[in-house]
């Protein structure tokens, strides 16, 4: 059962980034529910094809690609439009985890931090900012974290390019004013997702308990940040642009 009619977006289209798991997977589901066609990027061709597959409804596209540098992520997008024309909106889930301690962070960690989160997005935004990429009314929304607010011992390097994601969407948001496209990010608490798993992976119990306990509502599922996205993707999000959602299940607050 959605929380949105399954008209909501009919008739649209968006392109949706680590759509093979996690929080991309849920919210390509819940946009496809909503009645848009999905074009769903990944870097798993296979795990990308399982889960378009089982998507409702008909015409949705897999397109596997790596993000992590602006150049390519602008060009792919742009290869996208001119073969299957403008999109609605764009949701933008793709990127790499990273908890190492400064002392330990060496320029590749930052590449591929920054790479999936900043460099990417901003190059999917410059294609979107092309004449006929993103129609009149659509919205972009990147994936960001209460890293970005918040500090945590080993998250230097996260924290620094979810504050980034933060800051772009901002002066995005008025560059793509005049046209009524909305840019705006999630800042989403834990959700358990295959990364979180990952990062919580051989943690004692109580390790894991006090992080759980810190989010005032307990971790998050993959469907709260999609149901998020939707609203900003569609029309009920028309008046919110140059923001970041804290969507943390009470996090930010404690």
């Amino acid at each position: 059962m959605t929380t949105f009619a399954t008209d909501y977006l009919a008739g649209r289209r968006f392109l949706v980034t680590g759509a093979s798991s996690g929080i991309g997977r849920a919210t390509a589901a819940l946009l496809a529910e909503c009645g848009a066609g999905i074009t769903a990027s990944g870097r798993d061709e296979e795990r990308l094809a399982a889960a378009v597959a089982q998507l409702p409804g008909q015409g949705h596209l897999t397109r596997p690609q790596a993000f992590d540098k602006a150049d390519e992520a602008a060009a792919w997008m742009k290869t996208l439009i001119d073969e299957h024309g403008a999109f609605d909106g764009v949701f933008h889930a793709a990127g790499v985890e990273l908890v190492r301690p400064v002392r330990l962070t060496k320029q590749a960690q930052l590449d591929e931090v920054f790479g999936g989160a900043v460099f990417a997005a901003a190059g999917l935004a410059r294609a979107a900012a092309q004449k006929g990429a993103l129609k009149d009314g659509g919205s972009l929304v990147f994936m960001s974290s209460v890293a970005g607010s918040a500090g945590q011992s080993g998250m230097s390097a996260y924290s620094a390019a979810k504050a980034a994601v933060d800051g772009m969407v901002r002066s995005l948001a008025c560059e793509f004013a005049p046209r009524h496209i909305r840019v705006n990010a999630i800042a989403a608490g834990a959700v358990r997702t295959p990364m979180h798993d990952r990062l919580t992976k051989g943690a004692a119990d109580d390790t894991v308990d006090t992080y759980r306990n810190h989010h005032l509502l307990g971790f998050g599922e993959p469907q709260d940040i999609a149901n998020a996205a939707a609203f900003l993707l569609g029309p009920a999000g028309r008046w919110i642009t140059g923001t970041t959602w804290v969507v943390d299940g009470g996090y930010l607050c404690k």
